[in-house]
């Protein structure tokens, strides 16, 4: 936190550093990316969208301490929503001819679907929050996760307005590199600005020891909920921008499960309790990823040709997790922040002291 007497462009810059320096990162690496080819443009796109999905997990789970396997729910329902509102009105008489008539007669712009994702997911997460932050531990797990599974069952079967496990077409594709990185840095900022809050200070605090902190008068279920609703609706962002990323949605397949467990494993595998764990942990996961699946479709080298079995990725990922699990708990990051570049005081100490150097 900054302080009031002592705010100055200077002082707002150092506060924000650990945040602008991956904002700057992404940037420069999302360009260059994009430079190669369309097909790698598609993959920083896609990898910026599911940072954003990371960000809105670990708004929750790295402040309060309690994981979550709820989140998926918030894609499913910010992306249909985003949906309803910006499908083509004669392709929705067509599709969703059962839609009613006031929505398929709008033609609303993106950010108005954007925008009505996110309002409608932030107050699902508000009702269903109220009950579920007042569990802890696996509790509060397998509750996020029954809500998870009672949203997408109803998605699967709501066919009238979700064409069920068919493939829902006709979503404008407006989602390219430079979008997906604005909102990416967004989402970041969000996340930042939240755990150095007093909010964030005092839910952390709850996340430590739950006891010392009720009797210090700390209200643990509404900073809870605070975060809860703030996280769905950074995920929503996510889940709206992968939609119109691809021009279709589905629930067939376990396609948001699969999802969810993919941005769970990339939280926990950088670092659950730091905001650098979310950018190491996405890019880490999502260069492993695209290199396995490279390996499927098969890859020549020094004449070799090397194809792995269908599935492979979705194993080795998870074997990666186990592996983060087991020889680093804590994640790549350890929990820890990039620091303000500093000279040391004493050159004979500290010779070669590292600029970037990670503090908690």
């Amino acid at each position: 936190m900054i302080d009031e007497a002592k705010i100055t462009p200077s002082a707002i810059f150092r506060f924000l550093w650990p945040c602008l320096a991956w904002v700057v990162l992404l940037a420069i690496l999302t360009f260059a990316i994009s430079a190669i080819s369309p097909a790698m443009s598609r993959i920083a796109t896609d990898t910026l969208i599911k940072l954003i999905m990371v960000t809105g997990l670990y708004i929750f789970i790295g402040n309060s301490g309690i994981l979550s396997f709820g989140h998926g729910a918030f894609l499913i329902v910010s992306a249909y929503t985003s949906a309803w509102l910006t499908i083509p009105p004669m392709m929705k008489k067509v599709i969703l001819p059962n839609l009613p008539q006031f929505l398929q007669l709008v033609d609303a712009a993106p950010y108005v679907g954007i925008v009505g994702g996110i309002l409608l997911a932030a107050l699902v997460a508000l009702l269903i929050g109220i009950p579920l932050v007042r569990l802890s531990g696996i509790a509060a797990s397998i509750g996020t996760f029954a809500f998870f599974i009672v949203v997408s069952v109803i998605y699967n079967n709501w066919t009238g307005w979700t064409k069920g496990t068919a493939s829902l077409v006709g979503l404008p594709v407006y989602v390219g590199p430079k979008i997906a990185l604005c909102a990416a840095s967004v989402s970041l900022l969000v996340a930042w600005l939240f755990q150095t809050s007093r909010y964030g200070l005092l839910l952390r605090a709850t996340r430590e020891d739950l006891v010392a902190a009720r009797a210090s008068g700390i209200r643990a279920e509404r900073l809870r909920l605070v975060a809860f609703v703030l996280s769905a609706a950074v995920a929503a962002l996510g889940g709206i921008l992968w939609g119109h990323s691809n021009g279709a949605l589905s629930t067939a397949n376990n396609v948001y499960l699969n999802l969810q467990f993919t941005i769970i494993a990339m939280l926990v595998v950088g670092g659950v309790r730091s905001l650098s764990g979310v950018v190491v942990g996405t890019l880490t996961l999502s260069i492993i990823g695209e290199i396995f699946r490279r390996l499927e479709i098969g890859v020549d080298i020094f004449g070799l040709n090397i194809i792995l079995p269908g599935g492979s990725r979705e194993v080795l990922l998870g074997l990666c997790m186990l592996l983060a699990l087991i020889l680093r708990p804590d994640g790549l990051t350890r929990g820890l922040e990039l620091s303000w570049p500093r000279r040391s005081a004493n050159r004979h100490k500290l010779p070669q002291e590292n600029p970037m150097e990670l503090h908690s």
